[in-house]
């Protein structure tokens, strides 16, 4: 999409002459170089971050693309140089030069956006560099879906899937940068504690070499206000979801093959193919008596809920046929199909849920059965198993219903041990703050202060007729974050209950 060309453009070399509305000058981007005299800012500065690991030989090409139309210096690839360097080199900078009076710094730091490029990893570690900085105006995120379920671009208008990386394409995504709108999500911290085991390990092992992942936890340090003598603490956060179960078990395998055979991962289509295999095999679609982890998730843990803020704990119940559980902050999940739906009249009535909103401070929590439960979600007003809505959610594991379970967190799985002796592995997740996405249309995400957002939806009928809410039900028909430092406990949150 062409630029308005009002202006120099700095150090922009001739194929980003077109682009002068996205086009950011060498000195704000590095600190070295030499000050020029700039007649007008960009009105749409960004900066991106590609993951050239992604998306097969996609991220390598789009980095190329984006070089050749902006300034090389604006476009990083994050197995290159991680986000928080450079982030933290360019607002350090920005600061010097409104210091020394530069109105052009000013503006392009309350118009800079983001761009990033790669899986929902790859989108998860970026908001988490951001949220980090904890700037009066973080710049908002927009995400280029370069990864297998690209949940996160979807939720947000981007599309799901993998684009294509000539250079009018880019100019057209570019154009959508510029008049997409900001939005706010809620994003989750994570927290898990479990006793230092006599023998033998009891903690989440990440078994993926992910430069771009933060992976699913990081432990404390001994020094940290969560740490507790005689236990191993680990704390996280995602803005997705967080998972357990059947479905995690699938993605840990594929995630592991696609880690031993990169080269039979080339491609999206066969990638999501793939998938599907793997979900066969580990007994997704039937249980399997050879796969411990095939018991379904009453059977792993207790389960205790908060609805809302100040409120109090109780347990929630899990029909003894759930084997996957899902916490959902956005309305897409496996590739962008929505579990939660829209409630009817009566479930709001009886159980008061609500529609899915990104801002209003829950998370929705739902089961699946097996893998022909999810395809439900393919057909009209189809959702699974709902089972609340909750500010904070608690999950306690105990010895000898198995080994091990499975756990994903925004796409990125791992295997977690679970408790040999008399104790518990507890795993909570609170509310923490809000983040800024950048949306386009059609957007499926939807904010609780947006008048046209539904807070439910009295003609679905089919929903009511359809669902297979309780067990009972369902026996007559036949079954990184890594640890950001911002990810840290919220102070209201009390913790004493995880010793």
């Amino acid at each position: 999409m062409d630029g308005h060309t009002n202006g120099t453009n700095g150090s922009c070399s001739k194929p980003c002459e077109p682009l002068t509305d996205y086009c950011i000058p060498d000195y704000i981007l590095n600190p070295d170089s030499e000050q020029v005299l700039v007649d007008q800012a960009p009105c749409c500065p960004v900066v991106v971050f590609i993951n050239s690991r992604s998306g097969g030989q996609l991220g390598s090409s789009l980095i190329k693309t984006y070089r050749e139309l902006l300034n090389k210096a604006q476009v990083f690839d994050l197995s290159e140089e991680a986000p928080e360097k450079v982030l933290h080199r360019l607002y350090c900078n920005f600061e010097k030069l409104k210091s020394n009076g530069d109105p052009i710094a000013f503006q392009i730091q309350s118009n800079l956006r983001l761009i990033v490029a790669g899986g929902d990893g790859t989108a998860s570690w970026l908001l988490g560099v951001v949220s980090d900085l904890k700037l009066s105006h973080p710049p908002p995120i927009a995400t280029v879906p370069l990864g297998t379920g690209n949940n996160l671009p979807f939720s947000f208008g981007w599309g799901k899937k993998n684009p294509t990386t000539d250079q009018e394409a880019v100019k057209s995504f570019l154009g959508q940068v510029k008049k997409a709108r900001e939005m706010n999500i809620d994003s989750w911290h994570i927290i898990m504690r479990m006793r230092a085991p006599q023998e033998g390990p009891c903690e989440p092992i990440a078994p993926l070499e992910l430069p771009h992942s933060l992976h699913a936890f990081h432990r404390v340090s001994g020094s940290d206000s969560l740490n507790m003598e005689g236990y191993h603490t680990y704390r996280g956060g995602f803005w997705n979801y967080f998972s357990m179960g059947m479905d995690a078990q699938v993605s840990y395998e594929f995630h592991s093959e696609r880690k031993r055979n990169p080269e039979k991962f080339k491609n999206q289509l066969t990638n999501q193919s793939t998938y599907a295999k793997l979900g066969l095999k580990q007994g997704w679609f039937a249980a399997s008596l050879t796969h411990p982890s095939s018991r379904n998730i009453a059977q792993l843990a207790k389960v205790r809920i908060m609805k809302r803020p100040g409120g109090q704990w109780e347990e929630l119940k899990i029909p003894r046929s759930i084997r996957s559980i899902v916490c959902l902050n956005l309305p897409s999940f496996s590739g962008g199909l929505n579990p939660w739906g829209t409630p009817g009249t009566r479930k709001v009535q009886d159980r008061d849920l609500t529609a899915p909103f990104v801002d209003d401070g829950l998370i929705e929590v739902v089961g699946f059965r097996d893998a022909w439960h999810g395809l439900v979600l393919l057909a009209p007003n189809g959702h699974g198993t709902r089972l609340a809505q909750a500010h904070r959610i608690r999950f306690q594991f105990h010895k000898g219903a198995a080994e091990h379970t499975f756990m994903r967190i925004d796409g990125e799985p791992w295997k977690q041990p679970l408790p040999k002796d008399d104790d518990t592995v507890v795993v909570e997740i609170s509310h923490l703050r809000q983040v800024t996405m950048l949306a386009s249309d059609p957007c499926k995400s939807k904010s609780v202060n947006d008048p046209s957002s539904p807070m439910c939806c009295s003609n679905h009928d089919d929903d009511e007729r359809n669902s297979l809410e309780d067990e009972d039900e369902w026996e007559e028909g036949r079954k990184k974050f890594g640890a950001a430092d911002t990810f840290k406990f919220p102070d209201e949150v009390d913790v004493a209950h995880l010793s």
